[in-house]
């Protein structure tokens, strides 16, 4: 057998003579102290610093979800004491919250009232949370995985068979119990769906404007929840068509949706479960929005497989999801959803390379990956029915 190449034993010697060196807790204090590694070495101590505390910010954010003192501070600026007597917090507590959240950038200081009482507004990313539903829903839904990330080891080990995710996404759940996903009623998928559907307006987005929708008849949304990207795609042509493809209350709740909007001339929701029930037949283009990453290969495959069948040759595969590899979102797939499908028990976030591999083998050809505006919230990518 070979052993390692030139390149290969230079980089390895390298890398070892780095490693020595950022392990020195000698040479650590030195760059510290040197002006020209000064800004490096105060980064990194800063970013570790974050990795460390990262599980404390997020609850200082839960609290502010909590209390909507986004939406409070939207109407107004306010003082720890207006903010005490509104949330029934001690004086000292909201005043904790509000300079917590200043060095956030989720409030900021705006001077002081006539009694001398500093004044807190919104901070830049607060002011992001206004009326920002899915990101507040998702803060609001982290109280489940935090109980699963208790014991991180017991995660990787397998020791968590029954965790809140399994129990909260219950079609996974439904997997490793051997229940068909198709059985489940409103209770076990109402949270999850109701979830989506919060989230789901964002992405639905950036999809829309990334790809013109309006070039197609008939959509079949595969996975599609309880309609909100069908009603967002029919928004934007009034030629389309389009059909969801869910768990039965699922469905239920789509066609609900379509009603309200005044779209079930246009619309219909069909109930099944798409690893086992023909699908809908007519759609020249299948949608998975946030579908297949939360299946591992094998059932992912199956998946694209059926969207294949639904679709005549020359039919069109939209798949949008958070992609593993992102430039500049790096963490969100490996860290992030890492842990949060491995608590779901079911899934891992792919990059294009991947989902191209396997849409592949399903059946399509022309791949290609498509930019959205924001592609850590949806990565996206078109296919051809061979």
């Amino acid at each position: 057998m070979a052993g390692p190449s030139l390149a290969l034993r230079w980089r390895d010697r390298w890398s070892t003579q780095r490693d020595r060196l950022l392990t020195s807790a000698r040479f650590r204090d030195a760059a510290s102290r040197f002006a020209a590694t000064r800004p490096v070495a105060r980064k990194r101590a800063r970013d570790l610093f974050d990795l460390v505390a990262g599980f404390v910010y997020s609850q200082w954010l839960a609290a502010c979800v909590e209390l909507k003192l986004f939406d409070r501070l939207a109407r107004a600026p306010m003082t720890a004491a207006q903010l005490a007597m509104e949330s029934r917090l001690p004086l000292p507590a909201a005043l904790r919250l509000l300079e917590a959240a200043a060095s956030l950038d989720l409030t900021e200081r705006r001077g002081q009232d006539s009694t001398g009482e500093t004044r807190f507004g919104l901070g830049p990313l607060g002011a992001a949370m206004v009326g920002n539903t899915a990101v507040i829903a998702m803060v609001e839904h982290h109280r489940a995985l935090y109980t699963d990330l208790a014991d991180p080891l017991a995660l990787l080990r397998g020791e968590r068979p029954n965790s809140e995710m399994s129990r909260y996404w219950a079609y996974a759940g439904g997997h490793a119990q051997d229940r068909a996903p198709g059985t489940l009623q409103d209770a076990a998928t109402g949270p999850y769906s109701a979830l989506m559907s919060a989230t789901q307006p964002l992405v639905a987005g950036q999809v829309l404007d990334a790809y013109r929708i309006d070039r197609h008849q008939r959509l079949l949304d595969l996975g599609g929840g309880e309609g909100v990207f069908a009603a967002a795609a029919l928004a934007r042509t009034d030629k389309l068509q389009a059909m969801v493809f869910d768990l039965p209350s699922v469905a239920d709740a789509a066609n609900a949706r379509f009603a309200s909007l005044g779209l079930s001339q246009r619309a219909q929701a069909f109930g099944g479960d798409f690893h086992r029930d023909p699908l809908p037949p007519g759609a020249d283009i299948v949608s998975l929005v946030r579908v297949l990453y939360d299946h591992d290969d094998e059932p992912a495959l199956g998946i694209l497989k059926a969207a294949r069948r639904a679709l005549p040759a020359g039919g069109t595969l939209l798949l949008a999801e958070p992609m593993a590899g992102t430039a500049g979102a790096e963490p969100m797939g490996a860290a992030y959803f890492g842990m949060y499908l491995m608590a779901m028990g079911s899934g891992r976030s792919r990059g294009a390379p991947e989902l191209a591999a396997l849409m592949r083998r399903a059946g399509f050809d022309a791949v290609r990956e498509l930019h959205t505006a924001l592609p850590l919230q949806a990565g996206l990518m078109v296919a051809r029915a061979a």
